[in-house]
């Protein structure tokens, strides 16, 4: 009857949603990728906002319905059939709207082969974006290979009209084979081949990161406070092309991007106890994000690094192969390495054989477990990297472990009451 009930409100939310867009046509960006999806729809709308009344999802809410939220600007309602309800009332209320933003910026996730088929059943882009997919994706468990992760993905350009862009990720090859997709403009942003709009000069500090946009003979220099990595160059170049699609200027984009926050859970720099340093980035896993986490770990200086690392999910036949290299990376510049999960012992062995020495090494089952070890163990400067898979909870750690725990709610994921409630 649950079943029943949830596919009744998702049909429901769904053709309010594709009604309200076709009734005012507003403009429609849409993202995809394997990762850096939602700092890329964050970033797009900061720039649009200068200028433009901008709706943008909800957190990473990706699927049918979390895009039939986001456009019809409502929230989800967890296990309350009531509030779901009334939310279908509030959409019916929502079509007959005088307006509706001028722009959306709208996470199109894919699980599963015809997913897609679904999200452009709601909405057409005239504007795709394609972050990044990497050898290894993330939701691959349901597909034979990336290529075939890499074929759903696509079908976002097949849809875009004529007059429409591809924005893609030049420095991702699988990202790259996709210009062939469409007959709409493409332009791609990179930092390492040949790109439509290219980032140098990237450096890295305990205040964020910075490097040089170059874009159609122009270069300014470009700032992140409280930003780090170099995967977050990425999300900053596609929101400069959309920018400039809109008719903002470099320097103003560049200005606005001053102000761009990674959302909870991804790279926030947080104070340990004992005057440590956490870099949280507990929101999710994939092996292209724990190697670009692993990265800033590596970049930024301190007195001993730690790694706490739950499993990576949904990663199908690759499990155990991806989680030996996530432990041979890990054995190169990082003094302790702390697992979370039964996949992830397969990490801890790696890194052991890659020469790491057993007592730097721990694996516990759950986050609560590791959260309550981790503690004695941490000194002053250190600096502890924390990050896995949503299911694994690795929020619990960063809250155990962070100077001001009553500080949680605002600065770490998953802190509503559905997540706090759930095992």
């Amino acid at each position: 009857m649950k079943e029943i009930f949830k596919h009744i409100i998702i049909f429901a939310l769904s053709q309010e949603a594709k009604i309200a867009v076709k009734r005012l046509e507003p403009r429609i960006i849409g993202i995809t990728g394997s990762v850096g999806k939602s700092s890329t729809k964050d970033a797009i709308a900061l720039v649009l906002g200068t200028r433009y009344k901008v709706r943008k999802s909800v957190k990473s809410y990706n699927s049918k319905l979390g895009i039939s939220l986001a456009i019809l600007g409502l929230k989800t309602e967890w296990l309350n059939p009531i509030r779901w309800i009334r939310n279908v009332y509030r959409g019916f209320l929502e079509i007959f709207a005088k307006t509706l933003p001028d722009v959306f910026v709208l996470e199109m996730g894919v699980d599963r082969p015809k997913d897609m088929d679904e999200l452009l059943s709601i909405v057409r882009p005239e504007i795709a974006i394609v972050t990044a997919i990497g050898e290894t994706p993330v939701h691959i468990e349901f597909f034979q290979n990336e290529n075939e992760l890499a074929r759903e993905k696509s079908k976002i350009l097949k849809s875009l009209p004529a007059s429409g862009c591809a924005i893609l990720n030049a420095d991702d090859d699988l990202v790259c084979s996709m210009k062939e997709k469409t007959n709409a403009k493409i332009l791609t942003y990179g930092i390492i081949n040949d790109a439509t709009i290219r980032a140098s000069n990237y450096k890295i500090s305990d205040e964020g990161i910075s490097f040089r946009v170059d874009y159609e003979g122009a270069s300014v220099p470009v700032k992140l406070h409280g930003v780090y990595g170099k995967h977050n160059v990425y999300p900053a170049l596609a929101a400069f092309l959309v920018g400039s699609l809109f008719d903002i200027n470099l320097i103003e984009i560049a200005e606005t991007l001053w102000h761009y926050k990674t959302p909870p859970g991804r790279i926030q720099m947080i104070e340990g106890v004992k005057q440590s340093r956490i870099l949280d980035d507990s929101y999710n896993a994939s092996p292209l994000a724990v190697r670009a986490a692993l990265d800033v770990l590596f970049e930024l200086s301190a007195e001993r690094k730690i790694v706490v690392f739950g499993d990576m999910l949904e990663l199908g036949k690759k499990t155990i192969q991806a989680h030996e290299e996530i432990g041979k990376y890990v054995a190169r510049h990082t003094n302790y390495f702390i697992t979370v999960g039964p996949r992830s012992k397969f990490a801890a062995e790696s890194a052991l054989l890659s020469g790491m020495p057993r007592e730097h090494i721990m694996s516990f089952s759950t986050s609560q477990e590791a959260a309550a070890a981790i503690k004695p163990l941490i000194q002053q400067g250190d600096l502890i990297l924390v990050k896995g898979s949503q299911g694994m909870r690795m929020e619990r750690v960063v809250e155990e472990i962070m100077s001001h725990p009553e500080d949680a709610e605002k600065l770490l994921c998953r802190q509503d009451k559905y997540w706090k409630n759930k095992e």
